[in-house]
């Protein structure tokens, strides 16, 4: 008896190792504390997350027995260290942790939810989290949710977001392409409509402007030759460019029609950034990966190909001083 029990100990304590040693991408929620007005990325992964739903390839398999909690649905958090506020760009299914971990970002005493939250569109990942905010879940009171024309309209009245509206858990604030809006004397937001499919609301991309820096901020865009804006001329203007990373080449979506999945892979956009000085590549974060995209992992050759050329890669935790 007294073997079998030091048997069974010895394969529990074994195993135990083993497993931690495996789920090593792992991160501290509670070690960063950000006392400069600054953006955090919240997540970088595209919609459906990482391991994705149905997905049987070794992409996602190991990652259904060992869970990387570094691997979130895209978002950023804007913390304003001089008003003592903080904001959420999207609001995505993984919103829960994401609202907990801005808040213990913030050097200052602030409550769990965001001073308000910005939508790109109306795709599963960039606004279902607005579900949590509802009577079943939070039971938020007012929080101020900033949206295009359509995309207002379209919370408003559908349900089940046009509850949280009717219940208050949720104050819609229009936004308008290209207008600025205020968070404080030092602190803008600037949203633009981007070509996307638009079943929905329209999409955009904002322009962060902080006391010293600024950012562009654009997870969702279909090829950069469908924009009538330059790509180039607004990476140009800004400090930190987070730009639409869902697909690394065209090999990942084989079953797939591309034409109904028009995003820039990352080749082509290392291709169209290629002759950018080293100062101006430097600015540029992909960030939106597919579950399929080799370069969520930080050891593959494809992350190593992107470093390499002089790009960066957004992960999360990372923090941009504005």
């Amino acid at each position: 008896m007294f073997r079998y029990s030091l048997l069974l100990f010895l394969v529990c304590f074994f195993s135990c190792n083993q497993s931690t040693e495996e789920s090593s991408s792992t991160f501290d929620e509670t070690s960063i504390k950000v006392s400069a007005t600054s953006l955090i990325i919240l997540g970088n992964v595209q919609d459906g997350g990482s391991p994705h739903i149905g997905c049987k390839k070794d992409c996602c398999k190991q990652l259904f027995e060992n869970p990387d909690n570094t691997r979130r649905v895209v978002s950023l958090g804007l913390i304003d260290a001089e008003s003592k506020n903080k904001y959420l760009f999207e609001a995505t299914p993984d919103m829960t942790e994401q609202m907990k971990m801005l808040k213990n970002s913030c050097s200052f005493d602030t409550p769990e939810t965001p001073d308000g939250i910005f939508l790109t569109h109306a795709h599963i990942g960039h606004y279902a989290g607005l579900m949590y905010l509802g009577k079943e879940a939070m039971n938020a009171n007012k929080v101020l949710v900033y949206a295009m024309p359509r995309m207002k309209t379209f919370l408003e009245n559908s349900g089940p977001w046009s509850q949280l509206v009717g219940l208050n858990n949720i104050v819609t604030s229009p936004m308008n392409n290209h207008d600025t809006i205020s968070l404080s004397s030092a602190l803008s937001v600037i949203p633009f409509t981007v070509p996307h499919r638009d079943e929905f609301s329209e999409t955009v991309g904002y322009k962060i402007v902080g006391p010293n820096k600024s950012a562009l901020f654009i997870p969702d865009i279909d090829k950069w030759e469908k924009w009538e804006t330059s790509i180039i001329d607004q990476i140009a203007q800004v400090d930190y460019a987070f730009l639409d990373a869902t697909f690394f080449d065209a090999a990942e979506i084989n079953n797939r029609d591309i034409s109904e999945i028009p995003h820039p892979f990352i080749i082509e956009s290392m291709q169209m950034f290629e002759g950018l000085p080293k100062q101006e590549k430097s600015k540029i974060h992909f960030i939106h990966f597919n579950h399929t995209n080799p370069a969520l992992d930080p050891e593959s050759e494809q992350t190593k190909q992107i470093l390499d050329n002089g790009f960066n890669i957004a992960r999360i935790q990372d923090i941009f001083t504005l």
